[in-house]
């Protein structure tokens, strides 16, 4: 064998082995060379497969060693994406296939060449602006889930990714035309059976409503509501968390290290309770100039944009809430500085959002020691606090309205759902009016 026969040989082999490699990554690139643009190719997703075997077929952009893939409505198997990709011969049915996955390749190509400076955002804006996109039910949560991330609304992002990725896993590649009751029932008892609770289901569920509201669609396609074909998001099992007023004065007495992260876990237990049940996100944002005098007011973060006009929710300060103050708090002059040492200005919304989730965590745990230290068998959280501050004034004959006020409510009903059942005291003395002719 001469020299120049075999180095042909060895480079057939080479290329061959190539190719086979490409194959069996599942990834082709046709004409996607490009001076200093992003790099676009066809893959598909194998390793995350749909029920009936097929993955989706994807565009996978690089850019600068970043890669992101935006999913097509194809779906196909592995084998039979790689035979349509490779075929030197395609029947009509493959052909139409081809030339589909190549349209959408063509496009973001297109869509590439014609942005001056790439960058991803930019891309999606242009590539996922067509009406197939605006169909898409992912396209719908990342769009809203990009705004909520602009407006720092981090955690509420979070519990939309969550709610995607849930509803991703049960069916990938979604339109809003393929939801309907039928597959809403589906859903929740997939969840159900995987162990998930129809509180978990709801929130996924009412996510995915609000996604259906914001999309431009038929209205014949919604399937929420009641009535036939429509679908009622269901609502789970309202676990009272209140403590009685006696469990509550046992928190109050109760002696932790002075110092410790479990007296000032205590601590912050007890401000939050005193304190009309703040959640531990207002906690932090609580600055000097909330405080007036005996009054604080406050605005809950929760409900800040969803209001025209926020309401201010005022605070009696009773002398334990100036004592945690003047524990734990940092008082200044500077009336723009935080109440408490957790957060500050240079912070941004993702660090903010950890640093009250730690703090919420380090209060829980340790109030779980210290209701198991007092024989309370309930697992005492932050939680606990605001429901504990509600039911404490509705046994006391506080109006409903009022406590509605102070908890910062829109609707009674949300109030009604934070009111564990009367005491016993209380039913008796109540129930006495009803044989009162025997006094």
């Amino acid at each position: 064998m001469s020299y120049r026969l075999y180095i042909c040989l060895l480079l057939l082999i080479v290329s061959a082995y190539i190719c086979v490699g490409k194959v069996s990554e599942h990834i082709f690139d046709i004409n996607t060379t490009r001076m200093n643009k992003a790099s676009i190719s066809v893959f598909i997703d194998h390793y995350h497969p749909q029920k009936d075997g097929t993955s989706k077929v994807s565009i996978r952009v690089t850019h600068q060693r970043k890669r992101r893939y935006y999913p097509t409505n194809l779906a196909l198997k592995a084998s039979d994406f790689n035979r349509i990709m490779t075929a030197k011969r395609r029947n009509s049915a493959e052909t139409k296939i081809y030339n589909k996955i190549l349209s959408f390749q063509n496009k973001a190509i297109e869509v590439c060449d014609a942005i001056p400076v790439f960058t991803f955002g930019i891309f999606e804006d242009k590539y996922l602006s067509n009406k197939d996109a605006a169909d898409s039910v992912r396209y719908g949560f990342e769009k809203y889930i990009k705004e909520l991330k602009a407006e720092e609304r981090i955690g509420t992002a979070v519990s939309y990714e969550t709610a995607l990725k849930s509803i991703e896993a049960f069916k990938g590649g979604l339109k809003f035309a393929d939801i309907n009751a039928a597959f809403l029932n589906k859903y929740e008892n997939s969840m159900i059976i995987a162990g998930k609770s129809r509180t978990t289901v709801g929130i996924y569920l009412r996510s995915l409503r609000t996604i259906f509201n914001k999309a431009t669609i038929d209205k014949a396609l919604y399937p929420f509501g009641e009535g036939k074909n429509k679908y009622s998001i269901p609502t789970g099992k309202n676990i009272k968390k209140a403590l009685t007023l006696s469990e509550i004065a046992q928190i109050f007495y109760y002696e932790a290290p002075s110092n410790s992260t479990k007296e000032m876990a205590k601590d912050y237990w007890i401000f939050i309770y005193l304190c009309n049940g703040l959640n531990v996100k207002d906690l932090c944002l609580l600055k000097n100039k909330n405080i007036d005098g005996d009054i604080l007011e406050y605005e809950r973060a929760k409900t800040k944009r969803s209001k025209k006009e926020n309401e201010r929710i005022t605070v009696s300060i009773k002398k334990e809430v100036k004592i945690i103050i003047a524990k734990w708090g940092q008082l200044s002059d500077n009336p723009e500085s935080y109440l408490f040492p957790h957060l500050n200005a240079r912070m941004t919304a993702e660090t903010e959002r950890k640093v009250i989730k730690q703090l919420t965590k380090t209060i829980n745990k340790y109030m779980k020691q210290i209701a198991q230290e007092l024989d309370i068998n309930k697992e005492v959280t932050t939680y606990f606090a605001r429901h504990s501050f509600a039911t404490v004034l509705k046994n006391s004959g506080a109006s409903i309205d009022f406590i509605k006020e102070a908890l910062g409510h829109s609707d009674t009903k949300t109030t009604q759902s934070y009111l564990a059942g009367f005491d016993q005291k209380t039913i008796h003395t109540t129930t006495d009016a009803l044989t009162a002719f025997n006094n």
